[in-house]
């Protein structure tokens, strides 16, 4: 009998997706919104959500009528991650299924990745707890662009060595989802805020919780297919990190 199909790697979105972060997002959230005069909004939080806070950062602020100048995104921006720091540090809560399939992973011999939207201050507040194991890890302040954009992904795959249509990106976003295909990984999406839209395909699996997810269907869905990444969109550059921006 031919041993079990395995991916080639296995790539993890962190926030809503690898830990319970989004409901503390919304804490951060609802705080600047009652600061700026206003209620939180569930139809703004599903466009940002996955995004960096250079991205989502002028979207609250326009949203809520406040003119989005660079120095008043700079700051709501450190005010939403010093802020994110402090409910890292009492709530972090990891979501159902992550662990196990963490070590079951690492037990098949499949190499992990977590790839964050998020700034590195967050992504090593979360390694810092024993979470994993993880090959390795990207943050959004270390990427020219950002999700939706493949190159997120892109990284992690040329730094793991492996060929993207090889790989499962773990998502819960549509930017993110849209991030791993666009990079020609297969993805499973498992939606965490209401009111987004995920749908399945030929290499999209949407599932309720990563506790439904087992190694031998990651192989599976890896190995069913070879999409080849879209041509359309650039690959990233060969350069350093770039200057610290904020992630989401």
């Amino acid at each position: 009998m031919s041993p079990p199909l395995t991916p080639a790697a296995v790539l993890f979105d962190m926030d809503g997706l690898l830990i319970d972060s989004e409901p503390l997002w919304t804490v951060a959230e609802e705080e600047l919104a009652r600061d700026l005069g206003g209620s939180w909004d569930e139809q703004l939080k599903a466009q940002i959500v996955g995004t960096r806070l250079e991205t989502a950062v002028p979207m609250i602020l326009r949203h809520y009528g406040v003119p989005a100048d660079e120095t008043t995104v700079a700051s709501t921006s450190a005010r939403l991650l010093a802020r994110m720091v402090e409910l890292f540090a009492d709530r972090l809560v990891l979501l159902p299924g992550a662990q196990e399939l963490l070590l079951a992973l690492h037990g098949a011999g499949v190499p992990t990745a977590l790839v964050s939207s998020s700034y590195r201050r967050l992504v090593d507040a979360l390694l810092g707890q024993g979470v994993g194991p993880f090959a390795l890890s990207v943050a959004g302040d270390e990427v020219v662009h950002g999700k939706p954009h493949p190159e997120p992904y892109l990284v992690a795959c040329q730094r793991l060595g492996v060929d993207p249509a090889d790989c499962v990106v773990l998502e819960d976003s549509p930017s993110g989802v849209a991030s791993g295909e666009a990079a020609g990984c297969a993805v499973v999406a498992v939606p965490s805020v209401a009111g987004v839209a995920l749908e399945p395909s030929a290499r999209r699996l949407v599932l309720p919780s990563l506790a439904t997810v087992d190694v031998a269907t990651l192989g599976a869905l890896a190995r069913g297919g070879r999409p080849a990444p879209r041509a359309d969109l650039p690959r990233p550059a060969s350069r350093e990190p770039a200057a610290q921006r904020p992630g989401h």
